[in-house]
This record gives C-alpha cells, structure tokens and sequence, in this order.
C-alpha cells in the first residue's frame, strides 16, 4: 500500500468517525449561545450576505483562482460554514475533502444540498460536483472531541467577519481551529484583515443623534418631567457605533490602520489590542468623530503551495470609496466635536478590548497639535497633554456590540462634490493648485478595462503610461482607498 493509499484510508476512517459521534443535537449545540446561532439559521440571513456580491465574489476568486496553486487534492477545513458556498467553492477547486463546521441550525439545511448531489433512484443530481465531498459537522470548533477526530488539513477557509472585522468575535475560533488543525505551513484563507480608522465630519449625524437625546430633557411630558433621564441617554447614544454607508467626502484626513496577520495572530493579541493614532487633517473644519472599515487579503504563503504555481492574491475592501458591501462602514460620533485647521495632526490611540457580548468596547483618547509640536512630543508627555489640556483634547468610549444603524446615504448627488458642501475648507494653496493650467494625469489613471472570459465580476484593468510600477491587474469590483486622488480596486486580485 503507497503512502498516499494509506493517508486516504486514516481520512476515511477519520471522516466515517466524525459522522458517527460529532453530529449533534441542535439544543445541545446552541443552548450557551442561543440567540446568535438561531439568527445564522434562518435562511434569509444567509441570502443576505450570499447576494453580497463583493464578499462572493472575493472569496470566489481568491479559493477557485487558487485551484492549483493551493486547493486541488487538498484537505480543506471551512470554519463557520453555514450555507456552505466556501465549502462548495472549494470542492469546485478540487479539494480531495472538506470539512464544513457549522455550530447552528444550518448544518442540517446544508445536508439537504448535499443529499441532493448524489444519485437517488434514477433522479439526475443536483450540483453533482459535491457528492462525497463534504462532511458537515454540526459542531462548534472548539468541541474537544473534535480533537481526538479530525485530521490535520492543508487549507482553513472561513468568512469570520464582523463590523470593524471582529464583532461577534468568530475570528477566536478561526485563529483556534488554525492552531489546533491547521497541518505546519498550511494556509489560512483570508491571510490577513486591516481595519482602518480616520477623522470624520458628519454635522447631520450628529445632529440628528444629539436631537434623540434632547427628548429626554422634556420637563413636562404628559405631566411627567423627563430630565432626569437625559445624562444616560446622552451616554448612550454617542456611545452607540452607527453601522452605515456614508460619503468618502466627509473624512478628514487618511486613516491609521492596524493589521491582523491570521497566521500569526494570537489569542491575546484579538482580545486586547491599541491602535496609535497620527491623522494628518487635510481641512479645515470640525471633526464630529472618527470612521471605520476594514479590507482582507487572501494570499497562499510559499510554504502553503503546490510546487511550481503561482499564487493569486486577491484583496477585498469596505472602504468608502468602495462599493457598498453588507458590513458597510462604522461611525463613531464624539460627544463634543473638535474644531482643527489643515495641516494639524491629531495624536493619540484607540484601544479594544473583547467583551462577553461576542463584542468589544473601544475607547480612544487624543488631541489636536499642530505639526511642529507633534514632532517634539514624545508618547508619555502626549498622555499627559491629552489629560491637561481639554480644549483641544477628546477622550470616548463606544461599545460595538451596540451599533445601531444609519442608510440615509444613497449615494453622492453630484460627479465631483466639493469639501465645502460639508464645511470642510482646503488650503488655499491646496485650492489654487486644483486649477493648475497644465493637471498632471494620476499615476494610476486607468487606460482601459478589459473583460475576462466569460466571467460577468472579472476584468483586466491597464493603467496609464504614468504609471510606474503597476502596468495592469486583476480586478472584481472598483475602487478603495483613503486618497480621494488615487482609487484603486476594492475586491483585486494582485
């Protein structure tokens, strides 16, 4: 018996083991988490983020681009699975086995599509492709039996994703099934996530936040004066993430940005974690609070590869600039806006720490300075200028797991608005520049789009004769960054 015969043998009688003593009950399964599992088994949650076509078609792109180079006879664990469109993904790039773990009621809904792919009295298949392919485990990962039961696999996919990348806190049990599964220099599919913040202003959010606090300092409503409720509403809403999409006009500067490297990220490292903050203000205006977004990369690392293939990246972001996807942006409002002139930096840090809610309460501390001065300041006396100097300084707290929800945006009104229109105000020298007699053509002005095939969300992007380094690349949807001069692609395959 050859070696690769003998592997088969130790997976089917790992994968028959599985099936015998991990399916399980769904009370038995959901009962510490009721709520949040009974939410990702109705179907029509799942269609929600199935016809976001930006994250299908990323992960799309970025599991079956990678057909030979990471998946093909590979074992293939999905984390998370619910529909099971990864793990359908990833048998349609020949993975020799995946294993869907789905903690809620989805897993017996998976198994119909599954049953449905193998022949049955004469009946044609549906998706004949995933018949024996796929073992569904009605599971949380972290079951300890698991350990004692599944294999090691090559390749972890899952869609882990919340609000500012981890609200619900499911990245925990991707980082937990990489450490506990994941073979010696597999890959973990997406690699990396960065979540991004800059400097907002939004004077309609705000004032439409502080008017539903102002409720509560009625004296005499209904005879009943409201007031003494009012410093706890205050509270609560400008403590209140508003999820929504909002114009890429209204920041103020380019964002900071954290990375988290899921191949090396640590427990720790997710439930605790600072992000410094330098913003570069761009206008003069006032800052009502700070946005944020994220973007994933999936990249097979070297080690993770088939000999001889060449890995094909693909990046996918919720920028802004981009186009809409289910997880929208974030905004966080101060509860006193700050007033900053361009060419200010702001300095300081937000901090985020994991709760019991499968969420994190995000506190940030910073202060407005002018360029000159933030270079002479070191980290500790910028914590105590923060402390000394209130009028010029913000301290916040926000609790994600709160977010409530914001769609009046539909889209800019105009082709080219205007900072103005926000009350936002450029340096004149910023101004004048923008009428320069001879404009320069950007460095990445696209050239030409051309379509891939037969694919309706892949097309060839070319770049202009200016551009220095990036002749042309692949592309899923359009453009992401925090330069409003420089767009580049949202959901890109590198």
């Amino acid at each position: 018996m050859s070696v690769e015969e003998a592997n088969q043998k130790v997976e089917g009688k790992a994968i028959a083991a599985i099936e015998k003593n991990v399916q399980r009950e769904d009370d038995e399964v959901l009962h510490r988490d009721p709520s949040y599992f009974q939410y990702y088994t109705q179907l029509q949650h799942q269609q929600n983020m199935l016809q976001d076509y930006i994250r299908t078609s990323a992960y799309r792109s970025a599991i079956v681009g990678n057909k030979d180079t990471l998946f093909r006879d590979r074992l293939v664990m999905d984390v998370g699975s619910g529909s099971g469109i990864l793990a359908f993904f990833a048998a349609q790039a020949d993975a020799r086995h995946i294993f869907a773990v789905e903690a809620s009621g989805m897993a017996k809904k998976m198994k119909v599509i599954l049953d449905a792919a193998k022949p049955d009295n004469g009946i044609e298949p549906r998706n004949a492709f995933l018949a024996d392919r796929i073992t569904v485990i009605n599971s949380k990962i972290e079951e300890p039996r698991l350990l004692n039961l599944m294999p090691q696999v090559d390749v972890i996919i899952s869609e882990p994703i919340g609000v500012l990348l981890v609200h619900e806190r499911m990245l925990e049990s991707y980082i937990y099934a990489r450490d506990k599964f994941l073979r010696p220099g597999g890959a973990m599919m997406p690699s990396s996530g960065t979540i991004h913040l800059a400097p907002l202003t939004d004077a309609t959010l705000w004032n439409e936040t502080i008017t539903k606090a102002r409720f509560w300092q009625q004296r005499s409503f209904y005879d009943v004066d409201l007031n003494p409720y009012f410093a706890t509403a205050f509270d609560e809403y400008f403590s209140a993430p508003v999820v929504g999409c909002f114009s890429p006009t209204s920041l103020m500067g380019p964002s900071a940005e954290h990375l988290v490297d899921f191949h090396t990220v640590s427990m720790a490292d997710l439930k605790e974690f600072v992000i410094p903050i330098e913003w570069e203000i761009r206008y003069t205006g006032v800052m009502h609070g700070m946005a944020g977004w994220f973007d994933l990369t999936f990249y097979a690392q070297p080690s993770a590869q088939h000999p001889f293939t060449v890995a094909y990246p693909t990046l996918m972001s919720t920028s802004p600039y981009s186009p809409a996807t289910h997880w929208q942006q974030v905004r966080l409002l101060l509860k006193q806006p700050l007033a900053v002139n361009a060419g200010q930096v702001i300095r300081g840090s937000i901090s985020m720490r994991a709760n019991d809610e499968r969420s994190y309460d995000i506190s940030g501390n910073f202060i407005v300075l002018d360029l000159e001065e933030s270079a002479q300041l070191t980290d500790e006396e910028l914590d105590e200028l923060i402390s000394a100097q209130k009028s010029r300084s913000r301290s916040a707290v926000w609790h994600l797991h709160e977010q409530v929800y914001n769609y009046s945006y539909i889209g800019e009104t105009t082709e080219d608005p205007k900072p103005e229109a926000l009350n936002l105000y450029m340096p004149v020298d910023s101004l004048l520049a923008e009428s320069s007699a001879n404009p320069e053509l950007p460095s990445n002005a696209i050239s030409s789009i051309q379509g891939v095939t037969d694919s309706l969300t892949d097309f060839i992007v070319t770049r202009s004769a200016a551009s220095t380094n990036a002749p042309e690349s692949r592309a899923s949807n359009d453009a992401s960054k925090d330069n409003r001069s420089e767009p580049t692609s949202a959901a890109m395959e590198l």
